[in-house]
């Protein structure tokens, strides 16, 4: 597994769709800098245009939901907060591939008594 930071700003030479920081801060309750901190940290992808404005995607907020809510919970810092995420998105990619094989080959899994 890796702990490394999972990215910083992108770079993009058009105009990217997403949520501008601003909207992130808004819908989330969280200071643009903290954002800006996210970012820098790993925590949270961000693409930028070329006038430097920070893009993000859809899932941006709920990724931050769940960033406040494991700080708060866990009482975790932040470098602990990039493992915890890593994991979890881990053991998310596991849960699809698990139920995929066991869709794909459902006798597999049958027991014989």
């Amino acid at each position: 597994m890796n702990a490394a930071p999972r990215s910083v700003v992108s770079r993009s030479l058009t105009h990217p769709s997403g949520l501008s920081l601003e909207t992130i801060a808004r819908r989330t309750g969280v200071h643009p800098e903290m954002v800006r901190r996210f970012v820098a940290l790993g925590l949270l992808d961000a693409s930028a245009d070329p006038a430097g404005q920070w893009w993000f995607t859809a899932d941006a907020p709920a990724r931050i939901a769940r960033i406040k809510r494991l700080r708060a919970g866990l009482s975790l810092n932040y470098a602990a907060l990039g493992v915890v995420l890593d994991l979890l998105e881990r053991i998310a990619q596991l849960e699809v591939a698990l139920r995929r094989s066991e869709t794909s080959s459902p006798d597999r899994l049958r027991s014989t008594p």
